[in-house]
């Protein structure tokens, strides 16, 4: 049962937020300290990436687990026993098939997509950083060998 009622439950949900999350911030310091630019909640590409280098095309997402259902079959059955569960479950839901639409679009149009959940960014920035200069690495070879 929630301890809140329903005007501090809303107040709480009201401060969550989408843009400079802390874990899009500790991507960004990491990617930043490393010499790499980019744009952020590029809004220009489907689904407003968090963090796009424009000079690979890679378009990178940094997901909460709640919200985007990190490890949904454990999740979900979670979600059905707390508090107005159909709402829950529709709504990471609807996340879910929205975040692949997304990059359905996004790589459609020629952009690659990473996505990392909050934790992992939070617990080692540098090994996100690392696949990522593993794909501009492979962007890189691609473009000497068409060349």
């Amino acid at each position: 049962m929630d301890v809140l009622n329903k005007e501090q439950r809303h107040k709480a949900m009201s401060h969550i937020k989408s843009k400079d999350t802390r874990i899009e911030l500790a991507l960004r310091k990491e990617l930043w300290s490393k010499g790499y630019r980019y744009r952020k909640n590029y809004k220009a590409l489907p689904g407003t990436p968090d963090i796009v280098l424009t000079k690979y095309k890679i378009v990178i997402f940094c997901d909460g687990e709640l919200f985007h259902g990190n490890n949904w079959q454990v999740l979900r059955p979670k979600l059905l026993k707390g508090n107005n569960p159909e709402y829950w479950v529709k709504k990471i839901e609807r996340n879910m098939k929205r975040d692949r639409e997304n990059d359905k679009k996004l790589l459609f149009m020629g952009w690659t997509v990473i996505r990392f959940w909050g934790n992992d960014i939070l617990k080692k920035p540098e090994q996100c950083v690392k696949v990522i200069e593993e794909v501009i690495f492979d962007h890189l070879i691609d473009d000497c060998i068409e060349l």
